[in-house]
């Protein structure tokens, strides 16, 4: 059987793990690996023996021993190292984000699109494959909905300590990362809350944003969005990573009731009457209205991220259509766009339009760097944490 030969690039704690399941992933072979930090290769070539180990990405790209890589590297790596490995006609898998900003996002998936659709190129956005996430989004494009008049995503369980925000001299900060709580935990969330509602976009956001609001770092850790849709619902986004005990729900109403998914269930809020019908034609001026709470079953589970890896491979094998995987590539650019008008909105405190100006988001982010850059006042010193587990809620 043949196989895809991968190289991981970025083998922190992310990459780290896409690394671990790799050889277990059907039709794959851990053939390379990147990391620009001497003592990890080290480790790294005792850890994977036989596997190359290269400490940049432009020379495992330049190997030849790879087929198709997985970025695992900080955010404004993700597109120049895509774009290098689409020339040398190299399959992509990119952790999340798929950059930084939205201009950047719209550069790669227009490169990928005029030039480079025979390969194949998806994004690391393991929470789409979520039987739950799943259910929702088919319960809400077969209609059982009605129309979409409210989304509302309140996801605030993102409590960190000072000491996170202290585990890296790049964390938290504009140069870094390109953003705080946003950039780094949400993407997920702000992929999924289009996602379930079958792609539908804001076309106006307005949000209300705060730097360093429980914790001295230069980037935002507390947002809250409202969105504005074509056809005249609503959407919020609330989102911290100061506020314990957190929460973590979704909720999705239409004319036929609403679904909220929290606590790993999901539940359909069924109205017996379609609610345009009772409001346009009950004589009653506060009528009872009757809805049946209903659990929907789903099933499913497994390594998320291997799932995502092992679609992306069998993909290259069997040539299937890039929209077929989980996240295409191209898919990136609408969460982040979301992303990056809550954030410009919520520290200008005024609305953005979508689609929005990249050319307006990327000087908005210059000014942020240098009106905040250097306000992190904590020592860098490693907490000695599991960061893997900022990536384990959706």
């Amino acid at each position: 059987m043949a196989k895809v030969r991968m190289g991981v690039i970025g083998a922190g704690n992310m990459g780290g793990h896409h690394a671990k399941y790799m050889n277990q992933v059907p039709g794959a072979e851990l053939a390379a690996l990147a990391d620009t930090d001497g003592e990890k290769r080290k480790k790294l070539a005792e850890q994977y023996p036989g596997v190359a180990i290269f400490d940049t990405a432009t020379a495992l790209l330049d190997s030849k021993k790879v087929d198709a890589i997985l970025i695992a590297t900080p955010h404004y790596d993700h597109v120049p190292i895509a774009l290098a490995a689409f020339e040398r006609g190299i399959h992509v898998l990119s952790e999340k984000p798929m950059a930084v900003s939205i201009k950047a996002a719209r550069q790669v998936a227009e490169a990928y699109t005029q030039k480079y659709t025979h390969l194949k190129f998806g994004i690391m956005f393991q929470q789409r494959t979520s039987a739950m996430y799943q259910k929702l989004r088919e319960l809400v494009v077969e209609g059982e909905l009605g129309e979409i008049n409210r989304v509302t995503w309140i996801i605030t369980n993102w409590f960190r300590t000072w000491a996170y925000y202290a585990s890296g001299g790049w964390r938290a900060t504009w140069k870094g990362e390109g953003g705080g709580v946003l950039i780094n935990q949400c993407p997920h969330n702000l992929d999924l809350i289009q996602f379930v509602v079958g792609g539908m976009m804001p076309k106006r956001v307005t949000a209300v944003g705060f730097i360093g609001k429980t914790h001295p770092i230069e980037v935002e850790d507390d947002i809250s969005a409202i969105f504005e849709y074509e056809n005249g619902a609503v959407g919020h986004f609330i989102t911290t990573t100061g506020e314990a005990p957190g929460t973590n729900r979704l909720e999705i109403c239409g004319d036929q009731g609403k679904i909220v998914a929290e606590n790993g269930k999901l539940v359909f809020h069924r109205l017996r009457k379609n609610a345009r019908t009772i409001r346009e034609q009950s004589p009653e001026s506060f009528p009872k209205v009757e809805a049946w709470p209903i659990e929907i079953p789903f099933q499913g589970g497994g390594d998320v991220h291997k799932m995502v890896t092992d679609q992306f491979v069998q993909a290259i094998l069997n040539n299937t259509p890039n929209e077929k995987l989980y996240a295409p590539g191209t898919e990136g650019v609408k969460g982040l766009e979301i992303g990056n008008a809550m954030l410009m909105s919520g520290i200008i405190r005024k609305p953005v339009e979508l689609p929005m100006s990249g050319d307006a988001f990327d000087a908005f982010i210059d000014e942020c760097a240098k009106k905040y850059g250097g306000k992190k006042k904590l020592e860098t010193k490693s907490s000695g944490a599991d960061m893997g587990a900022s990536f384990a809620k959706a």
